[in-house]
């Protein structure tokens, strides 16, 4: 493994962090979060014409720019440190990802190059609060029984004619309300032998309600989908494995997700070193005081230490070396906790003014608090992957 960055990555990160240094201030970003869509799309028109962002992961037949997974996790890391309202998530690495993977050519090539060019948002759509569960960052389900297990609830389909319809409901769908696509896991056949299928569902389907909800963090707008008979179609064929493709998932999404956590955390440490050397107590700086040069040190420590592994993780998910997804789990697991110290320490060092709805040092420790609920909780992220690496089980068993 070489740790260093190429020119080529440099230039990313780089020209990413300009652009959105521009087009995605504290002032924009609220604005942002206020549409209907909850998302800025000029910026998103911007991030997909000047930098191919959408398709950065995607190969150039499909329309894409033909990167690595290592790519999208670095410009992960700078859309984190400006919380950029945008569907990168939803549509480049959680929905983009499975249509490569399982789409049949047809699908493949009336759908990515749209995502590429940034002309199709797209989401992943689970059953429940079960995203972690499908994506095997928090336990290992192989019979799918986080999509409703053949029983009543989840998300069933059942043919109709030459096509397939869908009936039930999704919560915390991520950009759901907006996106123009959906993947949609579902059950299918009878109870005994019901497994899980990947489904398409177009954003204006008969048979479609979604509603935008009350997301504790703003900037990552979630919905609850409702199917009810919804026209479908198969993603891929029914050869096709759902499961073992969200697990692989599991472990691109995990290092993006790290990435973007760490690029939170660095930059609200930023800002809370920054005012801290500005701001005066009994005379002097408050940054001056030993106490709060060891908060920050901490800080600034397990900062750095999720960094190198949200890195690590980049270039496993790209490369997979054995233990790939246990690297993975275990750098989101890092980052998240990364970000919620670094996150509590700017709000709490920013005093009185660090409290208020108008400054951003909350919206950085609900980022790192609404990850955990949809991907996580960390100590569970953890568990798993000493689960996966039986790091609990005697010698000989």
């Amino acid at each position: 493994m070489d740790a260093r960055f190429t020119d080529e990555q440099d230039e990313i990160r780089r020209t990413l962090r300009d652009l959105l240094g521009k087009r995605c201030g504290p002032e924009e970003l609220r604005a942002a979060v206020d549409t209907p869509a909850g998302h800025d799309r000029a910026l998103w028109t911007a991030l997909a014409g000047q930098l191919g962002l959408p398709g950065l992961a995607l190969p150039e037949t499909c329309g894409g720019v033909g990167c690595s997974v290592t790519e999208m996790a670095l410009a992960c890391e700078e859309t984190g440190r400006a919380l950029a309202p945008t569907p990168l998530l939803a549509t480049a690495v959680l929905a983009a990802p499975l249509l490569l993977a399982l789409g049949t050519g047809a699908q493949r090539a009336g759908l990515l190059p749209r995502i590429a060019s940034g002309g199709l948002t797209a989401t992943l759509a689970v059953p429940g609060p079960a995203l972690a569960t499908a994506l095997a960052l928090t336990g290992l389900d192989r019979r799918g029984e986080w999509a409703g297990g053949g029983r009543a609830g989840g998300v069933q389909a059942r043919r109709a004619g030459d096509g397939w319809q869908l009936y039930g409901q999704a919560d915390q769908v991520l950009d759901g309300h907006s996106a123009q696509l959906l993947v949609v896991a579902a059950h299918t056949g009878g109870f005994a032998r019901s497994r899980v299928l990947l489904f398409l569902v177009r954003g204006d389907a008969a048979g479609l309600t979604r509603v935008r909800q009350t997301a504790l963090d703003a900037t990552r707008p979630q919905a609850r989908i409702q199917l009810r008979d919804a026209t479908a179609e198969l993603l891929g064929d029914e050869a096709a494995d759902a499961l073992p493709a969200l697990a692989r998932l599991g472990g691109t999404a995990a290092a993006c997700l790290a990435a973007e956590a760490v690029g939170a955390a660095g930059r609200v440490l930023e800002r809370t070193v920054e005012y801290v050397g500005q701001r005066e107590q009994f005379g002097r700086p408050v940054g001056s005081f030993q106490a709060v040069k060891h908060r920050l040190a901490d800080a600034y420590v397990q900062v750095q230490a999720a960094r190198s592994a949200a890195y690590y993780a980049a270039w496993a998910a790209a490369s997979r070396p054995p233990g790939e997804e246990t690297a993975c789990g275990l750098a989101l697991a890092q980052a998240l906790e990364a970000l919620r110290r670094a996150a509590a320490e700017g709000i709490q060092l920013h005093g009185g003014t660090g409290f208020t709805w108008e400054h951003e040092a909350h919206l950085y420790f609900k980022r790192a608090a609404g990850d955990e609920l949809l991907f996580g909780p960390v100590h569970r992220l953890r568990a798993h992957a000493a689960d996966a690496a039986h790091v609990f089980e005697e010698a000989g068993t």
